[in-house]
């Protein structure tokens, strides 16, 4: 969705095994996303966590549970931060602010690899109701922001609108990782924003 690259707002180092409870959960959340963007949450094993967190097992048990639980933690983070990344572009948008979050969105340049929650809501939610029910509230906060853009007075009247142009530029994920480069998917963009003008 947003350009989403996590780093560690901080920048404290996660600290090692035996003291749970003594590390930067944010920095560790954001070393687990990239690890479950990159393999999915099947195929990402315990292993590939605690070396990425810098955590034991103990230690990662003592302050997540599961994978699981770490998982659901992490995408939610990750939604978070993407929120936040679109009412960012959406406040300070030179110009036409729908037009530069559709490009946020879709972020034409951001290669094969997708948005993660994207990734999440087309693989697992129709088998697991909990990535389901973040993967609904976020797209529905997006919705949200594109209305208080198009309509701040009384956005509840073009949430229509607003799901349209969100779901226009979401769409354009799928292109992207199908490879298509990212002039075309500009172009799509562009197509999109004159068939719902604001």
């Amino acid at each position: 969705m947003t350009n989403l690259n996590p780093t560690s707002q901080s920048g404290k180092k996660v600290s090692g095994p035996g003291r749970p409870r003594n590390f930067d959960e944010a920095a560790a959340l954001e070393q687990a996303l990239l690890v479950f963007w990159k393999n999915g949450f099947e195929a990402t094993s315990l292993d590939d966590l605690t070396k990425a967190m810098g955590l034991s097992r103990s230690s990662f048990y003592a302050a997540f549970g599961s994978k699981q639980a770490l998982f659901l933690r992490a995408l939610e983070h990750y939604s978070e931060n993407g929120l936040q990344n679109l009412k960012d572009v959406a406040g300070s948008a030179a110009g036409n602010p729908i037009d530069a979050m559709m490009q946020a969105l879709s972020n034409p340049e951001g290669g094969k690899q997708g948005c993660m929650l994207v990734n999440c809501i087309t693989e697992l939610a129709p088998h697991d109701e909990e990535v389901a029910a973040i993967g609904r509230r976020h797209l529905e906060k997006i919705e949200e922001i594109f209305a208080r853009v198009l309509n701040p007075g009384n956005p509840e009247t073009v949430r229509d609108k607003a799901r349209a142009y969100s779901s226009l530029a979401i769409g354009t994920l799928a292109l992207r990782k199908a490879g298509y480069p990212a002039d075309r998917i500009a172009e799509t963009l562009k197509q999109a924003r004159e068939i719902l003008p604001a």
